[in-house]
């Protein structure tokens, strides 16, 4: 192993020992093996799923009958970092094509490469599937002063044009993009995307790349909206206060839209979803749910015939994300609100909880 940052023999991080059990300890800082390296973590990003998690979410903890335990505690966690290579194992400067001091960021998944969707290069759906900050041990997260990369991780280089906050949020902004793909958006298209979070946001700045013939922003909260306007989106309507149904049909000559993105987490988006979009239109599922949506499906076959499409992580989306970022053409100003040290965590948990927060971030440095 070589070490030109000496590396501490115990580090802080934020562990998670069961629902509702986040603490910060001192842990022993992680040493590379062959082919893995060590990363200084930067900045982590707070995810609406960490939240989901620390409350005890059935699809992270089990249920019992739908939902077997996704998450093996005690365990490091967070998914969205970056940081700078400071110890290599054997091997690993050239498995991974990196060297000391590499600004670089990992795939938030960790593919087996042998079950069938990763012999099959489906890598992002793999069986296995551990994800950075929800499996103790074998795929600790970023919260955390130091992170280990195991040999399998996806590893993509940070261009220097990239500040902390765009780094820390290549991945939710890797995700928007592969959403934003699946909906395959035509330039006569009319576009929803509904949830003005983070990734919402996001998405909304995406889409306007796609030149879509109108681009509307369904979200509860009037701030969330006048964001997307600056960020080019044509309209945006608000539930609470609005038919967003009714208010499509009114822009698309009574027909509805061509594309609908649910990015809300509420089984209400999905109902909204399938009476705002006209006949063959496009269904884009990105959102994690606390209960299940219940909806009437004769209304994606027999009345409509609408393609329904999932949206999972980022596959080779990652140096898509690094780009626009670097280009400027997607940008992270208004949706990285706030900064919290990762000391406080539990302030920062308070505040990403709150919907007067958009993208909460523990710092390192």
């Amino acid at each position: 192993m070589s070490d030109p940052e000496r590396l501490p023999d115990t580090m802080r991080a934020v562990v998670c020992r069961g629902p509702n059990d986040y603490r910060l300890e001192s842990v022993p800082t992680p040493k590379p093996g062959p082919n893995e390296l060590i990363l200084k973590v930067h900045a982590c990003g707070i995810c609406a799923s960490d939240l989901k998690c620390r409350d005890g979410a059935a699809m992270y903890w089990g249920d019992g009958d739908r939902f077997a335990p996704f998450v093996k505690p005690p365990m490091i966690v967070g998914h969205e970092f970056a940081g700078e290579v400071v110890a290599l194992g054997e091997g690993a400067g050239e498995h991974f094509g990196v060297s000391f001091g590499d600004r670089v960021v990992p795939e938030q998944i960790l593919p087996c490469g042998k079950c069938l969707y990763c012999q099959r290069g489906h890598y992002w759906m793999c069986e296995v599937h551990h994800i950075f900050g929800f499996q103790g041990g074998v795929a600790d997260g970023g919260m955390a002063e130091y992170l280990r990369v195991p040999a399998n991780a996806v590893l993509h280089p940070v261009d220097p044009r990239l500040s902390v906050e765009d780094a820390t949020f290549l991945e939710p902004l890797a995700c928007g993009i592969h959403a934003i793909n699946r909906a395959d958006i035509q330039f006569d298209d009319t576009v929803v995307i509904a949830g003005g979070g983070p990734i919402g946001l996001a998405m909304v700045q995406l889409a306007r790349l796609k030149t879509p013939r109108q681009l509307i922003l369904v979200d509860t909260h009037d701030d969330r909206l006048a964001m997307a306007y600056d960020y080019g989106g044509d309209h945006g309507f608000n539930p609470h206060r609005d038919d967003i149904a009714k208010e499509i049909r009114a822009l698309t000559g009574g027909y509805g839209c061509e594309v609908y993105i649910d990015a809300t987490g509420a089984p209400s988006g999905v109902a909204q979803g399938l009476e705002s979009l006209r006949k063959l239109g496009r269904f884009v599922e990105f959102s994690v749910f606390k209960e299940p949506a219940t909806v009437d499906w004769s209304t994606i076959g027999d009345r409509k015939e609408l393609d329904i499409r999932g949206s999972h992580l980022s596959p080779h989306t990652y140096p898509v994300a690094i780009d626009l970022l670097a280009r400027g053409l997607v940008t992270t100003q208004g949706i990285v609100t706030h900064h919290v040290p990762l000391a406080e965590f539990e302030r920062g948990f308070e505040i990403a909880a709150r919907r007067d927060s958009i993208k909460v971030v523990l710092t390192m440095i």
